[in-house]
């Protein structure tokens, strides 16, 4: 092809590629192979490095194995580990550019000029002149380095680091909660496995019950509004019973959910895991707010967000100061005209962009109201940690009241319970004293297990109001076994009752 023709040819491509951008673009949706593909990688990913569980499941292991597989910590722990790369990454802002550059130039004609003379302002008579090769090849090495830019990334390194810290209480906040959601399931799991054959029997009972009372209208062996009645109280029993075995049926699959497991079969029940918190409640309202506003996730994390509003007020400023740029770099060229085609040269440059001092009052105003609603922000969350502190002790206290009742109810209803089913065996009573006396208990027992979770939910919020970290900084480094013992070290009582 003549050199001529290349302008029209890369004009003609050029407008072929236009035309094809300006095509619509074809959608790809997933098709069912892909989605089977993703499926199976997801859930061998989600299991991965997890071990089964190799026997009865304690709380205490529970809540180890939730910190150190659940899916959702492991996202946190993902966006901190993120945020520590981003704050790596603006470290390197700071340094001075080198920037290396290669080009390559190639003309039809050559670069001809004429000249005028600087005395009589007319025309040259000499011919006009050559001053650059047709085909050259250009090279530099230029080491630049910008005030203001290195201001600035210092300031971003700033925000970043202070990005960092907030992931990190966020991480500790999710912790905090996981903990909770995990000790309260364990405890619904836990109820439902101690409860199923309890609730099963009774179920059975009232069945019979139930129909021993219909064969006995039909053979009209007692009054028909005293077998109504019979029957409508067997049926309420039911019904409850029915409402009990509905509610704990799913618990186990919640457990399993949190702790990353696919089904926990089996729960340890040998001990009543109590929460170790109540040492809090014999400090003062006081100690326990001081030690709030000094270590609580929320409050911190707002702390970082207002240094980050602050710095972003200061960036504001510096961008609208002049640039001092210092250049050093070396220059080569291939064409045979030059003299020297091998240079080094330097630079000082001082610019600043007017334009920008018009904007500067709006750009400030806008900066000081972020910092003015980060300030609001952490006055709102300073209110609300107090508030918790209080309200968290008193759930606490409160809580623990009243386990200690529902334990009390549950044994004077097991104790009325045996004396009924006794009296039922030796004729003196009826198979519906018995049904709902069973049906007592079992509610009894059921309340009893729920005051416990409710115990260890005000244990596990007072925990999280006051910053107390259930586990040390990083859990990867510790094995499961480790984790469990820091587990009961920091949130269970070393003696424990029996349980029911």
């Amino acid at each position: 092809m003549p050199f001529a023709a290349v302008p029209r040819a890369a004009l003609a491509l050029s407008s072929l590629l236009a035309l094809a951008a300006c095509a619509p673009l074809p959608t790809r949706p997933l098709d069912a192979q892909s989605i089977q593909a993703q499926v199976r990688a997801d859930a061998e990913a989600a299991r991965r490095d997890v071990p089964p569980l190799s026997g009865p499941l304690t709380l205490d292991e529970a809540i180890a194995r939730a910190l150190k597989y659940n899916l959702d910590r492991r996202a946190r722990q993902m966006e901190e580990a993120f945020a520590l790369r981003q704050f790596q990454e603006v470290g390197y802002d700071r340094l001075p550019k080198l920037l290396a550059n290669a080009g390559y130039t190639s003309r039809d004609q050559d670069r001809t000029a004429r000249s005028t003379d600087s005395v009589t302002g007319l025309p040259s008579l000499a011919n006009p002149s050559i001053s650059q090769d047709r085909n050259h090849a250009t090279a530099s090495l230029t080491l630049s380095w910008s005030l203001l830019d290195y201001g600035l990334a210092q300031y971003n390194a700033d925000q970043a680091s202070d990005r960092l810290h907030a992931a990190a209480e966020r991480r500790r906040k999710a912790t905090h909660l996981l903990v909770q959601d995990v000790r309260v399931a364990w405890w619904r799991a836990a109820s439902a496995q101690r409860l199923h054959g309890e609730v099963v029997d009774a179920m059975r009972l009232a069945d019979d019950a139930l129909a021993d009372a219909r064969q006995a209208e039909n053979e009209k062996l007692r009054s028909p509004l005293d077998s109504l009645r019979y029957q409508r109280q067997l049926t309420e029993n039911l019904r409850l019973l029915e409402s009990i075995q509905n509610e704990l049926a799913t618990a186990r699959f919640e457990l399993a959910a949190l702790i990353n497991t696919p089904v926990v079969q089996s729960l340890a029940l040998d001990t009543d895991e109590q929460p170790g918190m109540g040492e809090f409640l014999g400090q003062s309202a006081q100690a326990l707010e001081e030690m709030a506003l000094a270590q609580n996730a929320d409050l911190r994390e707002q702390l970082y967000l207002r240094r980050i509003a602050a710095t972003e007020a200061r960036k504001v400023v510096a961008r609208a100061y002049p640039n001092l740029t210092l250049s050093l770099g070396v220059q080569h060229d291939t064409d045979s005209y030059l003299i020297h085609p091998t240079w080094a040269e330097a630079g000082l440059q001082l610019g600043m962009n007017l334009l920008n001092l018009l904007a500067l009052p709006a750009q400030q105003a806008t900066a000081q109201a972020s910092v003015d609603v980060a300030d609001q922000r952490r006055l709102a969350a300073h209110v609300a940690v107090i508030a918790q502190v209080h309200v968290a002790r008193e759930q606490l206290g409160g809580a623990q009241r009243q386990f200690e009742r529902a334990d009390t109810l549950w044994q004077l209803d097991s104790r009325l319970a045996e004396l009924t089913a006794k009296r039922e065996q030796a004729a003196a009573g009826s198979k519906l004293d018995r049904v709902a006396a069973q049906t007592t208990a079992i509610v009894s027992l059921l309340r009893r297990y729920q005051a416990m979770a409710q115990w260890h939910a005000a244990a596990s919020r007072l925990q999280a109001t006051l910053g107390v970290d259930p586990l040390p900084q990083s859990s990867d480094d510790l094995t499961l076994d480790a984790l469990r013992a820091e587990v009961r070290q920091r949130l269970l009582k070393p003696g424990a009752k029996a349980a029911p």
